[in-house]
């Protein structure tokens, strides 16, 4: 199967989730990554999924631009990867509260977004006590990101 093949059989496979359990726990979920062969904090955030409980697909692929248009992640909230779950998109360094609180509240967006790398956060030094936000992305491309998780503020 060719990349293009793959990537579209992968992303149709994403599009079609959203009606899991409603359950907050990782385990029995399914995680599929998508990051750069070369990026260290990548690998590290996906053996963090794992370690949570998550069943990880990782796809290594050298540009991942189309991966992050197709599921509607934003150029201003770009980090260096990207994951689906259940339905959303989780991209850069979403710590594990953040997908813990999406998963259970099911808002209607499309993902949600730790833009660029953050120092501290999970996979760039895992610092408990690092502060950064996590953004909401609405599927509708008119309305801007807002914050809908603060780490390390609880």
């Amino acid at each position: 199967m060719g990349l293009k093949t793959a990537l579209a059989a992968t992303l149709f496979a994403f599009a079609a989730l959203g009606s899991g359990a409603t359950s907050n726990a990782a385990e029995g979920r399914s995680m599929t990554i998508w990051k750069t062969p070369w990026c260290g904090c990548c690998h590290e955030w996906a053996e963090e999924m794992r370690k949570a409980g998550y069943a990880v697909e990782i796809n290594d692929l050298e540009d991942l631009t189309p991966v992050k248009r197709q599921v509607g992640v934003p150029a201003a909230m770009e980090g260096c990867h990207t994951a689906a779950i259940d339905g959303y998109f989780l991209e850069g360094h979403v710590p594990l509260e953040a997908i813990d609180k999406l998963l259970a509240e099911r808002p209607a967006i499309a993902g949600i977004a730790t833009p660029g790398m953050p120092q501290g956060s999970l996979g760039m030094g895992n610092d408990p006590l690092a502060r950064y936000d996590v953004f909401a992305v609405s599927a509708d491309a008119n309305s801007a990101p807002f914050v809908y998780y603060r780490a390390g503020a609880q």
